[in-house]
């Protein structure tokens, strides 16, 4: 098949009115000119349209909030699982890393308990053949709660964990390093007494701080992750000294830096610097935390993620490109080629021939819209509008 006549977006430049030919799951031609007469072959007009590489999210949170919408309101999992694969298809996504967080108390019937974890790594697995993306398995690690390592553990050992970070909420370092900003913001969100929630999280601050050991369990799951071959990331680091100590770890992803100040030390010690798409999105960090774009335009990020939003991916690569923050090509590498090669996926990310046939048909604009993703070749999503082509 061949797609013809669209710009196409490739790692170092854009081609103006190219053609992509598609063989099975591989792209076996790229030119700067319209595809050759056949009649055996299918040819799809993508007048209007630009080719960019399959969209890869390393870091996607929104199962939980599919599995349970509102709190207490449980769906069933296969259907949630379903239901998010759709939506990822039609935001251009093609490889997905669903975190799932394995944080919480001795109550396996809370949402992000071990067992509820399990259970939703299990169903991913068990269904993910039938599923339109690539979807994969990043386990976030809740060192406060070491409980739930019993959960993780074998998951760790029978190879389903594709990608571990080492995630600390507590409040006072990290994403929250704001301790009053939080208690209203927590505050608010559960409509409860200010002071109530204020002694419930300097109860938790001063439990971290009498519980150093909790860092031996979080060691012993990344030796035996690393020794899987498991990728190791950090989560919210806010200090060059926090880079520091997860280096010391293994890891070599640091997702969300809160500062600048670590974002640039994760990137000079030759670590992957993640940034939220939303960030880029809303024009700053929904937490009062460094500005995305500010850390793009420094230099300081090498990818983008979804975190809870798979439609600010190929929005945020589309605005980084209209402020003249960064030309296109390197704004959809944030988005593609970049995690592709931070996540050792050597077969997708950028447009070249024999590369896997994972690309997005966007047509441009001030909202820019996906008409077409394609996993393999395969159509994935296919709108009403590239039905007329």
């Amino acid at each position: 098949m061949w797609i013809t006549n669209i710009d196409i977006v490739l790692p170092d430049h854009i081609i103006t009115r190219g053609a992509i030919q598609l063989d099975g799951p591989r792209i076996v031609a790229i030119q700067d000119a319209d595809a050759p007469a056949t009649s055996h072959e299918r040819v799809i007009d993508g007048h209007g349209l630009t080719a960019i590489p399959g969209i890869i999210d390393l870091h996607g949170d929104m199962i939980e909030r599919e599995v349970e919408p509102r709190p207490g309101a449980r769906f069933p999992l296969a259907m949630a699982i379903h239901e998010l694969d759709k939506r990822l298809a039609a935001c251009g996504v093609t490889t997905a890393y669903a975190a799932i967080s394995f944080y919480g108390a001795n109550d396996d019937e809370a949402l992000r308990s071990g067992a509820h974890a399990q259970a939703l790594v299990a169903a991913i697995v068990q269904l993910r053949a039938t599923l339109l993306v690539a979807h994969l398995i990043h386990a976030r690690y809740e060192v406060p709660t070491p409980v739930v390592a019993a959960a993780l553990l074998p998951l760790i050992e029978t190879r389903q964990v594709d990608l571990f970070s080492l995630t600390d909420h507590t409040p006072g370092q990290g994403q929250f390093r704001d301790v009053e900003r939080f208690i209203a913001a927590t505050a608010k969100w559960r409509n409860a007494d200010p002071q109530q929630v204020a002694g419930e999280i300097h109860a938790q601050i001063a439990t971290m701080h009498a519980n150093t050991d909790v860092w031996d369990t979080a060691a012993a799951l990344v030796a035996l992750a690393r020794s899987q071959r498991v990728l190791v990331a950090s989560h919210d680091d806010d200090t060059p000294a926090k880079i520091d100590r997860m280096l010391a770890f293994g890891a070599t992803i640091s997702e969300f830096p809160v500062t600048l100040e670590a974002a640039h030390a994760a990137r000079q010690r030759g670590m992957c610097v993640v940034m939220g798409a939303p960030n880029v999105l809303r024009g700053g960090s929904h937490s009062g935390n460094v500005s995305a774009l500010d850390a793009i335009a420094a230099g300081a990020v090498d990818a983008l993620a979804a975190d809870y939003a798979p439609a600010a991916l190929l929005q945020a690569a589309f605005i980084i490109a209209r402020n003249e923050v960064l030309p296109l090509y390197a704004a959809v590498n944030l988005i593609s080629r970049n995690p592709a090669v931070a996540l050792g996926l050597h077969d997708r990310g950028a447009l070249a021939i024999g590369m896997l046939a994972d690309l997005v048909l966007v047509e441009p604009g001030a909202c820019p819209r996906v008409r077409a993703t394609l996993r393999r070749g395969v159509p994935i999503y296919w709108d009403g509008s590239m039905a007329q082509r």
